[in-house]
């Protein structure tokens, strides 16, 4: 690690050194003084952790302490970085598919979701199952099935690849098409004569970006059902607009996230579609010093998987700048919370 210069207060030389670690340290230390002032943080609020990944990380770690090594976690049980690895190193042991799961052994399927496929595979196995699936996600599964009980043609507003999305759509894999974009609503396929057609949406979609998909299904098939309340989690709205909220005020958002976070990722979107500068960090120390230069004034948020105390670590690295006013926009107040497991309930 590169030594840090006498002008970098010791809580920031990490920063500092991660930045040497890129760039060469002199590269490090030019922008290190750039990028040097007073600054305004605007946190947004709501931020970080939602009712669903609180719920899901408190599963792990309660079947950790209740059941015996290893417990096993089929994917990543929320997608954060800093999460799976404090999970690891409390005994966690992440796996892509099943068949990495002794037989017997216990296993929690991701707040994502999964296909019923995998539940089969789990049963077959005599695994004992902890179930962390978002309740929101669940909803969208319940959805799913009763529009193939009824013959529906069904559309999946989504993301391709991304595991929410590939367990909604095993629900109904013959029945249901993954559609990302109004360009895919175009190249759709009419109807067969007397069919009927239905909608559902992936929980961590951009607000106005899956209206406007769900307007062109609504215009390409007139009279298709959809959801009687709305697919896109609570908390993924409240993120959203207030991420809108600070990015009106700021020269540059921030938004504490993995890349493989859907949620974060659209609040990135949405800054930018805003007019706002966004980045996606998953920390302090991935800040670059270059985008910080002249900026006066950066809103701050993170993902529904992020951890709080990421965010502080963000605040804490800009005062290793210069001094920090922190204000906050919240839009809304969330109390929403969600029962465990029946398995752990007891």
């Amino acid at each position: 690690m590169a030594d840090s210069p006498a002008e970098v207060p010791p809580h920031a030389a990490k920063w500092f050194a991660a930045q040497a670690r890129r760039d060469g340290r002199d590269a490090a230390l030019a922008a290190w003084r750039a990028a040097r002032g007073p600054r305004t943080v605007l946190l947004a609020g709501p931020r970080s952790f939602c009712a669903g990944v609180e719920r899901a990380v408190e599963i792990v770690e309660q079947a950790l302490d209740r059941f015996p090594h290893p417990v096993y976690v089929r994917k990543q049980i929320v997608h954060n970085r800093h999460v799976i690895e404090e999970l690891a190193a409390k005994g966690a042991v992440f796996v892509d598919d099943l068949d990495a799961v002794p037989a017997g052994a216990t296993v929690v399927f991701s707040a994502h979701g999964v296909a019923p496929a995998v539940r089969r595979e789990a049963a077959g196995r005599d695994l004992t199952v902890l179930d962390a699936t978002c309740p929101l996600v669940t909803k969208v599964h319940s959805e799913v099935r009763r529009y193939a009980r009824r013959n529906h043609r069904i559309f999946l507003v989504g993301h391709a690849g991304h595991e929410e999305s590939e367990g909604t759509l095993g629900e109904a894999s013959d029945r249901t098409t993954l559609v990302e974009s109004v360009a895919d609503v175009a190249g759709l396929p009419p109807l067969a004569a007397g069919e009927s057609a239905a909608y559902a949406l992936q929980t961590t979609l951009a607000v106005d970006e899956a209206a406007d998909v769900v307007a062109a299904l609504r215009a390409r098939f007139p009279g298709i059902e959809g959801p009687g309340s709305d697919d896109i989690c609570y908390a993924t709205t409240n993120r959203q607009e207030s991420v809108r909220a600070v990015a009106a005020e700021s020269g540059l958002v921030l938004v504490v996230g993995s890349g493989n976070s859907s949620n974060s990722v659209r609040l990135v979107e949405v800054a930018r579609r805003a007019g706002t500068p966004a980045l996606l960090v998953e920390d302090a120390e991935e800040i670059p010093l270059t985008a910080l230069a002249g900026i006066r004034t950066v809103g701050l948020t993170a993902g529904a998987s992020a951890a709080p105390g990421l965010v502080d670590g963000v605040v804490a690295a800009l005062r290793g700048l210069g001094p920090v006013d922190v204000a906050e926009r919240r839009v809304a107040v969330e109390t929403v919370t969600f029962a465990l497991p029946k398995e752990l309930s007891r």
